[in-house]
């Protein structure tokens, strides 16, 4: 694969006031050079250094296709870890192909998705774990995930699993030197130092699975499951929130009948919104289908956004209370009294003194007039209570990570239990060797074509 010389347009789709093409490989400067045509004779891409900027036309034969800088990286000091050259053109959809078209007849061929960066894994330029987070930090859309994504890109994840793979090799080569003395009757590893020490790299494994589920949170959003009977104004609150029409608003009961979900940045955390069908007795079929959503979103919910319309009688909101109650165990509750510009200040009062009883945060708005939507807002920060995130704080966000580690975690499990009973070191090699495996196939020292193509396949054409 790494013979090929490939190409890509790296910026966004569609018309821009510039566009970037990259292409990388053995032959991409000698490509390059074929097409492009400096302003001044001397400054041939052949004969550039390094990191050098070039100004001057792309042409096909005599007709001139644009006017473009070229920036020139010579391995392994470039992205990919080989020769790669960056083609610097006018956003012109036309102009992009065109050129695209001149490199392909030229000998390059289109990269597949994440292949620049696949290269730059395969040439040693990142582990695997670091080009995971170049997808991520692509992606990031809040201060929290942009953080996480920078920590891991610049190896603060894969600083740490070095060392714990270190510490184990040294832990098993001890281990496997006895096994070569057995009959000699040498020890050569003392018992409870390897104890202390592997009871060491668990707790650390530990602490970075357990933290996924503040990273997956931080990564695609604190899910906020907006409830309450028909008509409260749930799908009205959430048109607010995310600014625009994205659910039906109607005086009909019963017109939200699935759920509705999409995300949004508050004050730099993202919260992934679920608006769900109103919760009511009903014979309509289709509805009763989306009110059992409803209950079923309601366990994947951090935060419970609670619509009550203030207009309900204080018996049926109490009813609707203990019909939730298992539900809204361990969940952050927000009760949203809505509609308060349809009650006068003395119906508000009278109100506000009788649901005073029901223990929650209480916020009254009203979701039409988009009053109080601030403290809302607010009430949602202060609900999630999400870590600050610092530049070097390690928290796993990728669901494979995860998983390795907490097979990492089972395996260094069972050598405290093995150092505990005393058993042969044969065996405390092989659960040694199986934590360090796991460990090693989140940074890529151990890993599959089938693996790799999964992962890659994920990121965008041209990175």
């Amino acid at each position: 694969m790494n013979s090929d010389t490939i190409c890509a347009v790296s910026t966004a789709p569609g018309t821009g006031g510039v566009a970037i093409i990259r292409i990388s490989g053995d032959q991409a400067v000698a490509i390059c050079d074929t097409l492009f045509v400096p302003i001044r004779q001397s400054k041939r891409l052949l004969t550039q250094p390094a990191y050098s900027l070039t100004y001057g036309s792309i042409m096909q034969g005599e007709e001139l296709i644009d006017d473009v800088l070229v920036s020139l990286f010579r391995n392994p000091h470039s992205f990919t870890g080989e020769d790669t050259v960056e083609i610097t053109c006018h956003g012109s959809i036309y102009i992009q192909q065109q050129i695209m078209q001149l490199l392909i007849t030229n000998g390059c061929r289109t990269a597949d998705p994440g292949e620049f960066t696949q290269r730059a894994f395969l040439n040693g330029k990142m582990d695997l774990s670091q080009a995971e987070a170049v997808a991520d930090l692509i992606a990031s859309t809040s201060a929290g995930t942009h953080k996480l994504a920078m920590s891991q890109m610049r190896g603060g994840f894969s600083n740490e699993l070095t060392k714990l793979r270190a510490q184990l090799l040294d832990f098993t080569s001890l281990i496997e030197l006895e096994l070569d003395f057995s009959e000699e009757d040498v020890e050569f590893a003392d018992r409870s130092n390897l104890r202390v020490l592997a009871t060491s790299i668990e707790h650390l494994i530990s602490k970075l699975a357990n933290s996924f589920s503040v990273g997956n949170v931080i990564k695609n959003g604190v899910p906020v499951a907006i409830i309450g009977e028909t008509n409260a104004g749930k799908s009205t609150l959430l048109n607010y929130l995310l600014n625009e029409e994205k659910a039906i608003v109607s005086d009909i009961h019963g017109t939200t009948r699935d759920v509705i979900e999409d995300t949004i940045n508050i004050a730099g955390t993202t919260f992934r919104f679920i608006d769900t069908a109103g919760i009511r007795e009903t014979t309509d079929a289709i509805e009763t289908i989306g009110i059992e959503r409803t209950f079923q979103k309601l366990d994947q919910a951090s935060i419970v956004l609670w619509v009550i319309d203030l207009n309900t009688p204080i018996d049926q909101i109490e009813a609707l209370s203990q019909k939730l109650q298992s539900k809204l165990k361990d969940k952050q509750l927000i009760l949203v009294f809505n509609k308060v510009d349809l009650l006068t200040p003395a119906m508000l009062a009278e109100k506000q003194d009788v649901l005073s009883t029901l223990a929650a945060e209480r916020l009254f708005i009203s979701a039409q007039s988009r009053s109080n939507m601030d403290a809302l807002q607010q009430l949602l920060i202060k609900a999630a209570n999400l870590p600050q995130i610092g530049q070097n704080d390690i928290i796993v966000t990728n669901l494979r990570h995860y998983e390795a580690l907490v097979h990492a975690q089972e395996a260094i499990t069972r050598v405290i239990e093995g150092l505990m009973a005393n058993i042969s070191g044969d065996f405390l090699s092989m659960d040694i060797r199986e934590c360090m495996h796991y460990l090693g196939i989140i940074t890529g020292n151990i890993g599959n074509e089938e693996i790799l193509g999964n992962i890659f396949s994920k990121f965008c054409v041209g990175k």
